[in-house]
């Protein structure tokens, strides 16, 4: 029979088995101060500004939860109307877009019937250097130059090259959502 000296001291350590009562390492905590200043700061930059046709303030005592306003800029469709719009910001803004919707029903090519917008900073074109400001005012913008290669609203894109049928469906589509809102 033959023996062998095993050297015990070079073999690799047998690792632990995984237990199930060993606590998970807790998540990243989030730092909602910064982004809280941050957001006070784009407050008082917005009030400051003197833009015209466009504004949002902090829903109730919520600085994560806003609700603006945009004015239809003079010469377009939009001329003379005003959109409720919700922002909600994510605990990780300025690195995550804002969640922006109209709460006004809107007819456009870029906005569905639900209010989603289709916005290319508020989604794959975002930069963090983008703010609540420069939010609205694209939107206010892209209310009278909509992109009609990429439509949420097919219909609202094909009427959009006649201006007089487009402007007259613009108004019916906001006065029928005032009516369902006063009953």
């Amino acid at each position: 029979m033959e023996v062998r000296n095993v050297d015990n001291a070079s073999a690799a350590p047998p690792s632990p088995a995984p237990s199930s009562k060993q606590p998970k390492p807790p998540p990243n905590p989030v730092d909602t101060t910064s982004v809280s200043r941050r957001l006070q700061k784009e407050l008082m930059s917005l009030m400051m500004s003197g833009d015209v046709g466009v504004s949002a303030f902090p829903e109730a005592e919520n600085i994560f939860s806003w609700i603006g306003t945009i004015e239809g800029s003079k010469g377009t469709p939009y001329e003379g109307l005003s959109f409720k719009l919700s922002l909600r910001f994510p605990y990780d803004y300025p690195f995550k877009p804002p969640q922006v919707k109209f709460e006004t029903p809107c007819f456009h090519p870029n906005i569905d019937h639900c209010g989603n917008i289709c916005l290319d900073i508020l989604q794959d074109m975002w930069s963090s250097a983008y703010d609540c400001r420069t939010i609205l005012l694209s939107i206010q913008s892209l209310l009278g130059e909509p992109n009609n290669e990429s439509p949420l609203n097919s219909y609202a894109a094909t009427l959009w090259s006649n201006q007089e049928d487009y402007r007259k469906m613009v108004h019916k589509h906001y006065v029928d959502a005032a009516e369902v809102l006063e009953s």
